[in-house]
């Protein structure tokens, strides 16, 4: 037995799906659970409303601008730091009122010495324009994927990929509206990384489980698929890991302004490396794939033997 094959671990994890799929349907219940009765803390990149942003001379407490914006009456706002301790962005619902006297109240309500950077509005429309495209923009992946998938491998992979990636989707969504995270531009951005990282690594998962249906004679398919999980698990482990690492740097040391996208991607691309490993290789397994499936037909047996 060669050195290689001694460093292979040999983890059951096919004897262990069903335990992980119990896992992961508990998962899925408490996500759309929380989905349906608390729904998503929509930022106002979404809702409509004003984004201000105002300079200090010196560092400001946010609790103290929270405070005097509520007693104004400016219900909901959202105050966070922006870059340093100096500056500081808020986020407000829209208002009856124009720009220019929204920032001349704000001046009167923070004090004359602050300096008003920036002021944008997001209508109501622009939301729900955003809202409905960033829906079919996440639709649209999914249905290129499954094409991609479909006739790359086979059509039972191509389902594969898409429960792992829907599986990564609720949960995600889940964590957000479970913990009132706001949802804004930035994690939809993020949402759609995690498709495509979670995408990345169920293809080389497929593609090894593929080579080893055809390689190997009179196996069992549980078995070949739990040697394929194995074979690529320290890669799946330093990619996590790598990944993981740039990820918590965001989180710690990227701002608020950042705070959302970085959580959606930690935890994107840690259950996204659960649904390759567990997920999309226990649903092709029990759709009852073979080696058969994986043989080329007639035809395309016959355009191999007359290519050059």
């Amino acid at each position: 037995m060669s050195m290689k094959a001694l460093n292979i671990p040999t983890i059951d994890f096919i004897g262990k799906r069903f335990y992980a799929i119990i896992f992961s349907a508990m998962l899925i219940a408490l996500s759309i659970f929380s989905l349906t009765s608390n729904g998503l803390k929509l930022g106002i990149d979404f809702t409509g409303g004003t984004l201000i942003e105002v300079g200090y001379k010196q560092g400001v407490d946010l609790s103290e601008v929270r405070a005097t914006l509520d007693e104004a009456k400016f219900n909901r706002a959202n105050v966070q730091y922006f870059g340093s301790t100096n500056e500081i962005l808020i986020r407000l619902e829209p208002q009856s009122i124009s720009s220019a006297k929204l920032s001349t109240k704000i001046i009167r309500l923070l004090g004359e010495d602050v300096d008003i950077r920036r002021v944008e509005f997001v209508g109501p429309k622009v939301g729900e324009e955003l809202t409905n495209d960033g829906g079919l923009a996440m639709l649209y992946a999914l249905i290129g994927i499954l094409i991609y998938v479909a006739f790359r491998f086979e059509y039972r992979f191509a389902l594969g990929s898409i429960a792992a990636l829907v599986h990564d989707v609720i949960i995600t969504l889940g964590f957000f509206s479970l913990f009132q995270i706001e949802f804004d531009l930035t994690v939809l951005a993020a949402i759609l990384a995690v498709i495509g990282y979670s995408l990345n690594d169920t293809i080389v998962v497929f593609d090894r489980i593929r080579e080893n249906f055809l390689s190997t004679r009179h196996t069992e398919p549980s078995r070949i698929i739990n040697g394929a999980l194995n074979q690529t698990l320290s890669r799946t482990i330093m990619t996590s890991l790598t990944t993981l690492l740039v990820l918590l740097a965001l989180f710690f040391l990227g701002g608020e302004i950042i705070h959302g996208f970085a959580v959606a991607l930690l935890i994107g691309v840690l259950v996204g490396t659960y649904s390759s490993i567990y997920v999309a290789s226990s649903t092709i397994l029990a759709m009852g794939i073979t080696k058969e499936d994986m043989l080329p037909s007639e035809k395309e047996k016959q355009e191999i033997d007359t290519r050059p």
